[in-house]
């Protein structure tokens, strides 16, 4: 889906080229239970729901902008299978249904304890992890380490098109890191 689709204001958003590459990573089935903590503006969530008709999506979100803008998305989306949670990870996941899926696009610090969370839910769970900063992508190395965990780490780096005059030059984009690691039948690669 097209970034310009989504209702945006100032709430952060994982881009449509890389959102493509994190819910193929996700490996989704008609009836996976995701929870997508740190949605933002609900772009993960949206696009995910339609993959899902007898699942469900949970949107995990504690900026109240962002609740509102992910409401808005699922309502502009006709988003059915999208629950809207507001709260902070990993205590609002306490009360929910075991996820068969998870997306961290962001847990404010939280990731080991959102982590160990859903691992305790569903062993068997499948991981995709987004991060930006060096030390982010340090602290999943070192949880994976401490639990054993085989994961395949991609860099997503994407340059869009922009006009300059009578030419296009491409503009560089922060390169994304998709870590995925678990799920059903040992897909894990080292």
């Amino acid at each position: 889906m097209r970034d310009e689709l989504f209702i945006r204001g100032t709430v952060p958003m994982t881009k449509s080229e890389v959102r493509a590459v994190s819910i193929s990573k996700l490996e989704l089935g008609p009836d996976s239970v995701l929870y997508d903590v740190g949605a933002g503006t609900g772009s993960v969530s949206v696009e995910a729901s339609f993959l899902v008709p007898s699942g469900q999506v949970y949107a995990i979100e504690k900026k109240p902008e962002a609740v509102a803008l992910i409401q808005a998305n699922k309502e502009k989306f006709s988003a059915n299978r999208l629950w809207v949670v507001e709260g902070t990870a990993p205590e609002v996941l306490v009360g929910l249904e075991a996820p068969t899926h998870v997306f961290l696009g962001g847990t404010s610090g939280a990731m080991e304890e959102v982590l160990n969370l859903v691992m305790e839910k569903n062993p068997k769970v499948r991981v995709v992890i987004n991060v930006l900063a060096l030390e982010s992508i340090a602290d999943v190395i070192r949880w994976l380490k401490k639990h054993s965990i085989s994961a395949e780490i991609v860099q997503v780096q994407i340059s869009k098109g922009k006009a300059a005059g009578n030419y296009h030059l491409m503009m560089g984009q922060n390169p994304v890191y998709v870590i995925s690691f678990g799920g059903e039948g040992g897909k894990c690669l080292e």
